[in-house]
């Protein structure tokens, strides 16, 4: 049997398997879009809070209109109890609350500290972080309107006084997602796993498919060819078919979504190679494990969300057990994610990430073995027939 026609059933193998093509080019262009949707205004904003003033001061009213200034909160709800508040934010009516001590004007007069409590709807971490941010801003900046005032009246020129209210300035600066935004912080991340679930499900339906026709007492082309050949041509097409969607991904999906690409191209197919490589090799393991096809989707899919928070950004490394550290390190989604974030959105050189390439050039090495065995190993259990070439 020949190279040539070897690549052609493979191609018709692939081509010709609508659950496979759906999630192969489907699956990367519909979450291309869906995916980044409900976060494209980056960060959440207008948030809606009740307001419990129990001073009613001109100095309370003018927190509330500061408050109600910030990007961050929109106040929406005026009431007279704590209680009242609470229910509006157990209701889901609002999702945070204020609440103005009384003799806040008095207390702020006498130089003391009132204290003004914060509460946000934390099932959201966004919308929590969101909440407390803007009433911290509006409460600090009236803290220092405060001072500064305190000062001036004590004798102290204004221009100083506005400058030196406060015996240490906070200068932040966002290193490495300077919209502080939900889509450059994890759709980067998101979308190498995206890469890696459907191309390994791809991998998996293909081997998984001829393991079910094999175990029905079926024979193809599979069966006549030896394993490594089998194996080698279906990753090289594989690879080629995915080479253009990872393209995808980092160039136009990136740049439509206004999120940072600092990798040269050579460094970006350096970790590409390996990465790829060691998915379809991966998948192929689990083909020629599962008695079905559709097998492959489902085991997959379930591992795609502890492989998110495995992965070292959303949940930092030093958290996450050693076991389940440990586990991780077996998916080639690891080091491509940590490679890739470092390449393309921190600005990493190669010499940095390369003990994360490494890592994914030892796994295509052990997982290709693997793959090439139990490929061999299910030819043998199988009862090869010749069957005229199609």
């Amino acid at each position: 049997m020949s190279w040539r026609t070897l690549f052609k059933f493979e191609l018709t193998a692939i081509f010709t398997n609508p659950s496979l093509l759906f999630t192969v080019f489907g699956g990367v262009l519909i979450y291309s879009f869906l995916y980044p949707l409900p976060y494209s205004q980056q960060l959440p904003r207008e948030q809606t809070i009740a307001v419990v003033n129990l001073d009613n001061s001109q100095m309370s009213r003018e927190l509330e209109r500061m408050v109600d200034a910030t990007p961050q909160v929109n106040i929406t709800k005026h009431v007279y109890s704590i209680e009242e508040a609470k229910s509006l934010l157990i209701k889901g009516d609002v999702h945070g609350l204020m609440v103005i001590p009384t003799n806040f004007y008095r207390d702020v007069l006498l130089g003391k500290s009132p204290t003004v409590a914060y509460a946000g709807d934390a099932s959201y971490f966004l919308v929590y972080g969101t909440i407390v941010e803007g009433l911290a801003t509006a409460g600090g900046t009236l803290g220092a309107k405060a001072k500064v005032s305190r000062m001036v009246m004590s004798g102290d020129d204004l221009v100083l006084a506005s400058e030196q209210y406060s015996a240490m300035k906070l200068n932040m600066r966002p290193v490495f997602n300077p919209t502080m935004g939900y889509i450059n912080y994890v759709v980067p991340a998101v979308f190498v796993l995206i890469l890696h679930q459907t191309l390994m499900i791809a991998a998996g339906m293909l081997g998984g498919g001829q393991n079910e026709y094999r175990l029905q007492g079926g024979t193809g082309y599979w069966l006549r060819y030896s394993a490594w050949k089998i194996v080698l041509v279906r990753t090289l097409l594989l690879v080629l078919i995915y080479i253009p969607l990872v393209a995808y991904y980092f160039g136009y999906s990136f740049s439509n979504y206004h999120i940072s690409r600092l990798a040269s191209i050579s460094d970006l197919v350096a970790m590409t190679v390996p990465f790829l490589l060691a998915v379809i090799f991966v998948g192929i393991i689990i083909g020629q494990l599962i008695p079905r096809r559709e097998l492959a989707t489902l085991i997959i899919l379930l591992s795609s969300l502890p492989l998110v928070f495995s992965a070292g950004f959303i949940w930092p490394v030093s958290a996450i057990p050693a076991p389940i550290n440990a586990l991780a390190q077996l998916a080639p989604s690891t080091p491509a994610i940590n490679g890739f974030l470092r390449l393309n959105q921190m600005g990493a050189s190669f010499e940095q990430v390369i003990n994360w390439w490494g890592q994914l050039w030892l796994q295509a090495l052990v997982y290709g073995c693997i793959a090439v065995f139990l490929v061999k190993r299910n030819q043998e259990q199988g009862s090869v027939k010749q069957v005229p070439p199609e």
